[in-house]
C-alpha cells in the first residue's frame, strides 16, 4: 500500500473530514457557501486537498449537465462531496477543477496563525526608516 501523505494549506479556519478529522482545506479558498448538496447545504472551494476522486461521471443538475467526479477523505474513505470537471452551460464553468464539501460532511476548526508570516499572508519584516539607520550608524563608529 505504501505510505499514505497527507498534505496542510494552514489557515484561520479550517475545514475537516467530520469523521477523523483529516484536514481538507481553509476558509480563504472557499468561493462560495451558496451550494445545495445531497445532505444539505455545501460549500465551493477553489483547493482542497486529501482527497480521492472517483471515475468521472455525467450527472444532472439543477443548473444543468455537469461531468462529476465523487470525493472521498483520503484518510477513512468516507464521501465528502464532489468536484466538477466539465460545464456545458457557459455560465456554470466558473465551477470546472473546483470541489463541492458538504456541510453535514465536514467540521470548521479553529486554525492557527503562521509564525513566520503575520498571520494575514503578509511577511512580518521590520522597515529601517532612514532615521533609525543613521542613529545605528553613528552607535557603530561608521
Amino acid at each position: 500500500m505504501g505510505r499514505l501523505f497527507i498534505e496542510h494549506l494552514g489557515g484561520k479556519r479550517m475545514y475537516v473530514c467530520r469523521k477523523c478529522n483529516t484536514y481538507l482545506t481553509n476558509k480563504d479558498e472557499m468561493v462560495s457557501n451558496r451550494f445545495t448538496g445531497a445532505t444539505g447545504r455545501a460549500y465551493l472551494f477553489d483547493r482542497v486537498v486529501n482527497l480521492e476522486y472517483s471515475e468521472m461521471k455525467a450527472r444532472s443538475m439543477i443548473t444543468g449537465e455537469h461531468f462529476v467526479r465523487d470525493v472521498s477523505c483520503k484518510v477513512c474513505k468516507t464521501k465528502v462531496g464532489w468536484m466538477y470537471e466539465f460545464a456545458f452551460e457557459k455560465n456554470e464553468q466558473y465551477k470546472e477543477n473546483r470541489v463541492i464539501l458538504e456541510k453535514k460532511l465536514i467540521k470548521e476548526e479553529k486554525g492557527f496563525d503562521d509564525p513566520l508570516n503575520g498571520g494575514d499572508g503578509t511577511e512580518k519584516n521590520q522597515t529601517i526608516t532612514s532615521s533609525e539607520s543613521n542613529s545605528s550608524s553613528s552607535s557603530s563608529g561608521y
